[in-house]
């Protein structure tokens, strides 16, 4: 596979294709050591000379066009690519061994099929296979027309150096076009995290809301007939809450809504009691720090609504408790019990507790009804020295 493939789904960055055309047109001022042949075939030098400049000038833009499709990030098929470095390879072959005897350097030519193959092959395997291909063909062609030794080994030592450097180039540009891309999809990921975030806060929000909105609803029913004032006080609390839930969801868009344990377990006792379940709160919730207070808040939330929709419960005692090992929220009910199945609610739940190394756990109580433990252990103190 070489650099030339380009995912044709994937779009590629303007910037970046406009920076590779002047990086290749900056490299073509490398081609001026390709003047001395040119010159030795303007001087009649060389015979043909109509077929050494054509071929000469084929290469030239041929080692451009190779270069252009891994630096550029042109689309062109792996195939074609390789295909090209062949016919790159075979010209520039045929000119160094045709022409090697003349007074100027034809030899040089194999310098460049060395770095079009060292920039365009990412296999590492394959692109030292290349380089070192190329310089084996400096010493055989050099060799075969017997030409002086410190010659041909100065310009293999320069064709390996040249790709050499190369490769390391070709490496780090695709070590930072990788990191690039990994810092699209870090954002794409950050993103996609927030909004999932975003979703788990607006159903915790709004599906407590809206259960406690229509208990109080079934309740102002009842009462609209037998107690008017009593209806219109419900009716006033529904639309109290449904201000509140307002308030908390343009709060969350924001992202500064402030969740507290404390004010969770003040609206849990309020709508718990007006539907006639008698509330017991044991331990201090003030002893809890911040982010287990709102892991607990959404636990206590997600809890409570369970309570009103599926336990038909007439009691529900509501425990914290606060050791060296960490926190312990419960929420018990003398409800229907059961198991219940892992919706939405709970797996989000699971998943804000396990944030702060927490556990959570729903069955059967003892006696009967359903318990709901959310465990956070302590956190290890920070150790002073000195």
């Amino acid at each position: 596979m070489s650099g030339a493939a380009v995912d044709a789904t994937s779009p590629v960055d303007r910037s970046t294709r406009r920076r590779g055309f002047v990086l290749v047109a900056a490299h073509t001022l490398w081609l001026w050591l390709l003047l001395p042949p040119a010159a030795s075939i303007a001087g009649g030098q060389v015979r043909p000379a109509p077929v050494a400049a054509a071929g000469l000038v084929v290469f030239a833009l041929l080692y451009l066009a190779l270069v252009a499709v891994p630096v550029a990030g042109m689309a062109v098929r792996p195939a074609l690519h390789h295909a090209g470095l062949v016919l790159l390879a075979l010209l520039g072959v045929a000119l160094a061994a045709t022409y090697a005897g003349a007074p100027q350097g034809w030899l040089a030519l194999l310098m460049y099929v060395c770095s079009a193959g060292a920039v365009g092959l990412i296999r590492a395997n394959w692109a030292f296979a290349w380089v070192g291909g190329s310089v084996a063909a400096v010493l055989v062609t050099g060799a075969a027309r017997r030409l002086p030794a410190d010659d041909t080994a100065r310009i293999a030592l320069i064709t390996l150096l040249a790709g050499a450097m190369t490769l390391a180039f070709a490496r780090v540009a695709r070590l930072v076009d990788e990191l690039r891309r990994t810092q699209r999809e870090l954002a794409r990921a950050m993103v996609e995290r927030e909004r999932l975030r975003f979703a788990k806060d607006l159903h915790d929000l709004l599906g407590h809301t809206l259960s406690l909105m229509v208990v109080k609803a079934e309740v102002a029913r009842r009462l609209a007939s037998a107690d008017p004032h009593r209806a219109a006080a419900e009716a006033a609390d529904i639309e109290r809450i449904g201000r509140t839930a307002l308030t908390e969801v343009r709060e969350a868009v924001t992202g500064y809504r402030e969740h507290s344990f404390g004010r969770e377990l003040d609206n849990a006792r309020t709508v718990l009691a007006d539907v006639g379940i008698t509330v017991t709160v044991r331990g201090d919730v003030h002893r809890l720090d911040v982010e287990v207070d709102d892991a607990f808040g959404w636990v206590l939330r997600e809890g409570v609504t369970n309570v009103l929709r599926h336990s038909r419960a007439s009691r529900c005692d509501i425990g914290v408790d606060i050791d060296a090992d960490g926190a312990v929220l419960t929420i018990r009910d003398n409800g229907v019990g059961g198991r219940p199945d892992l919706g939405n609610g709970l797996r989000g739940l699971t998943e804000r507790l396990s944030q702060v190394g927490g556990t959570l756990q729903v069955g059967p109580a003892p006696g009967g009804g359903l318990l709901l433990t959310g465990r956070v252990p302590a956190r290890p103190r920070a150790t002073r020295s000195g």
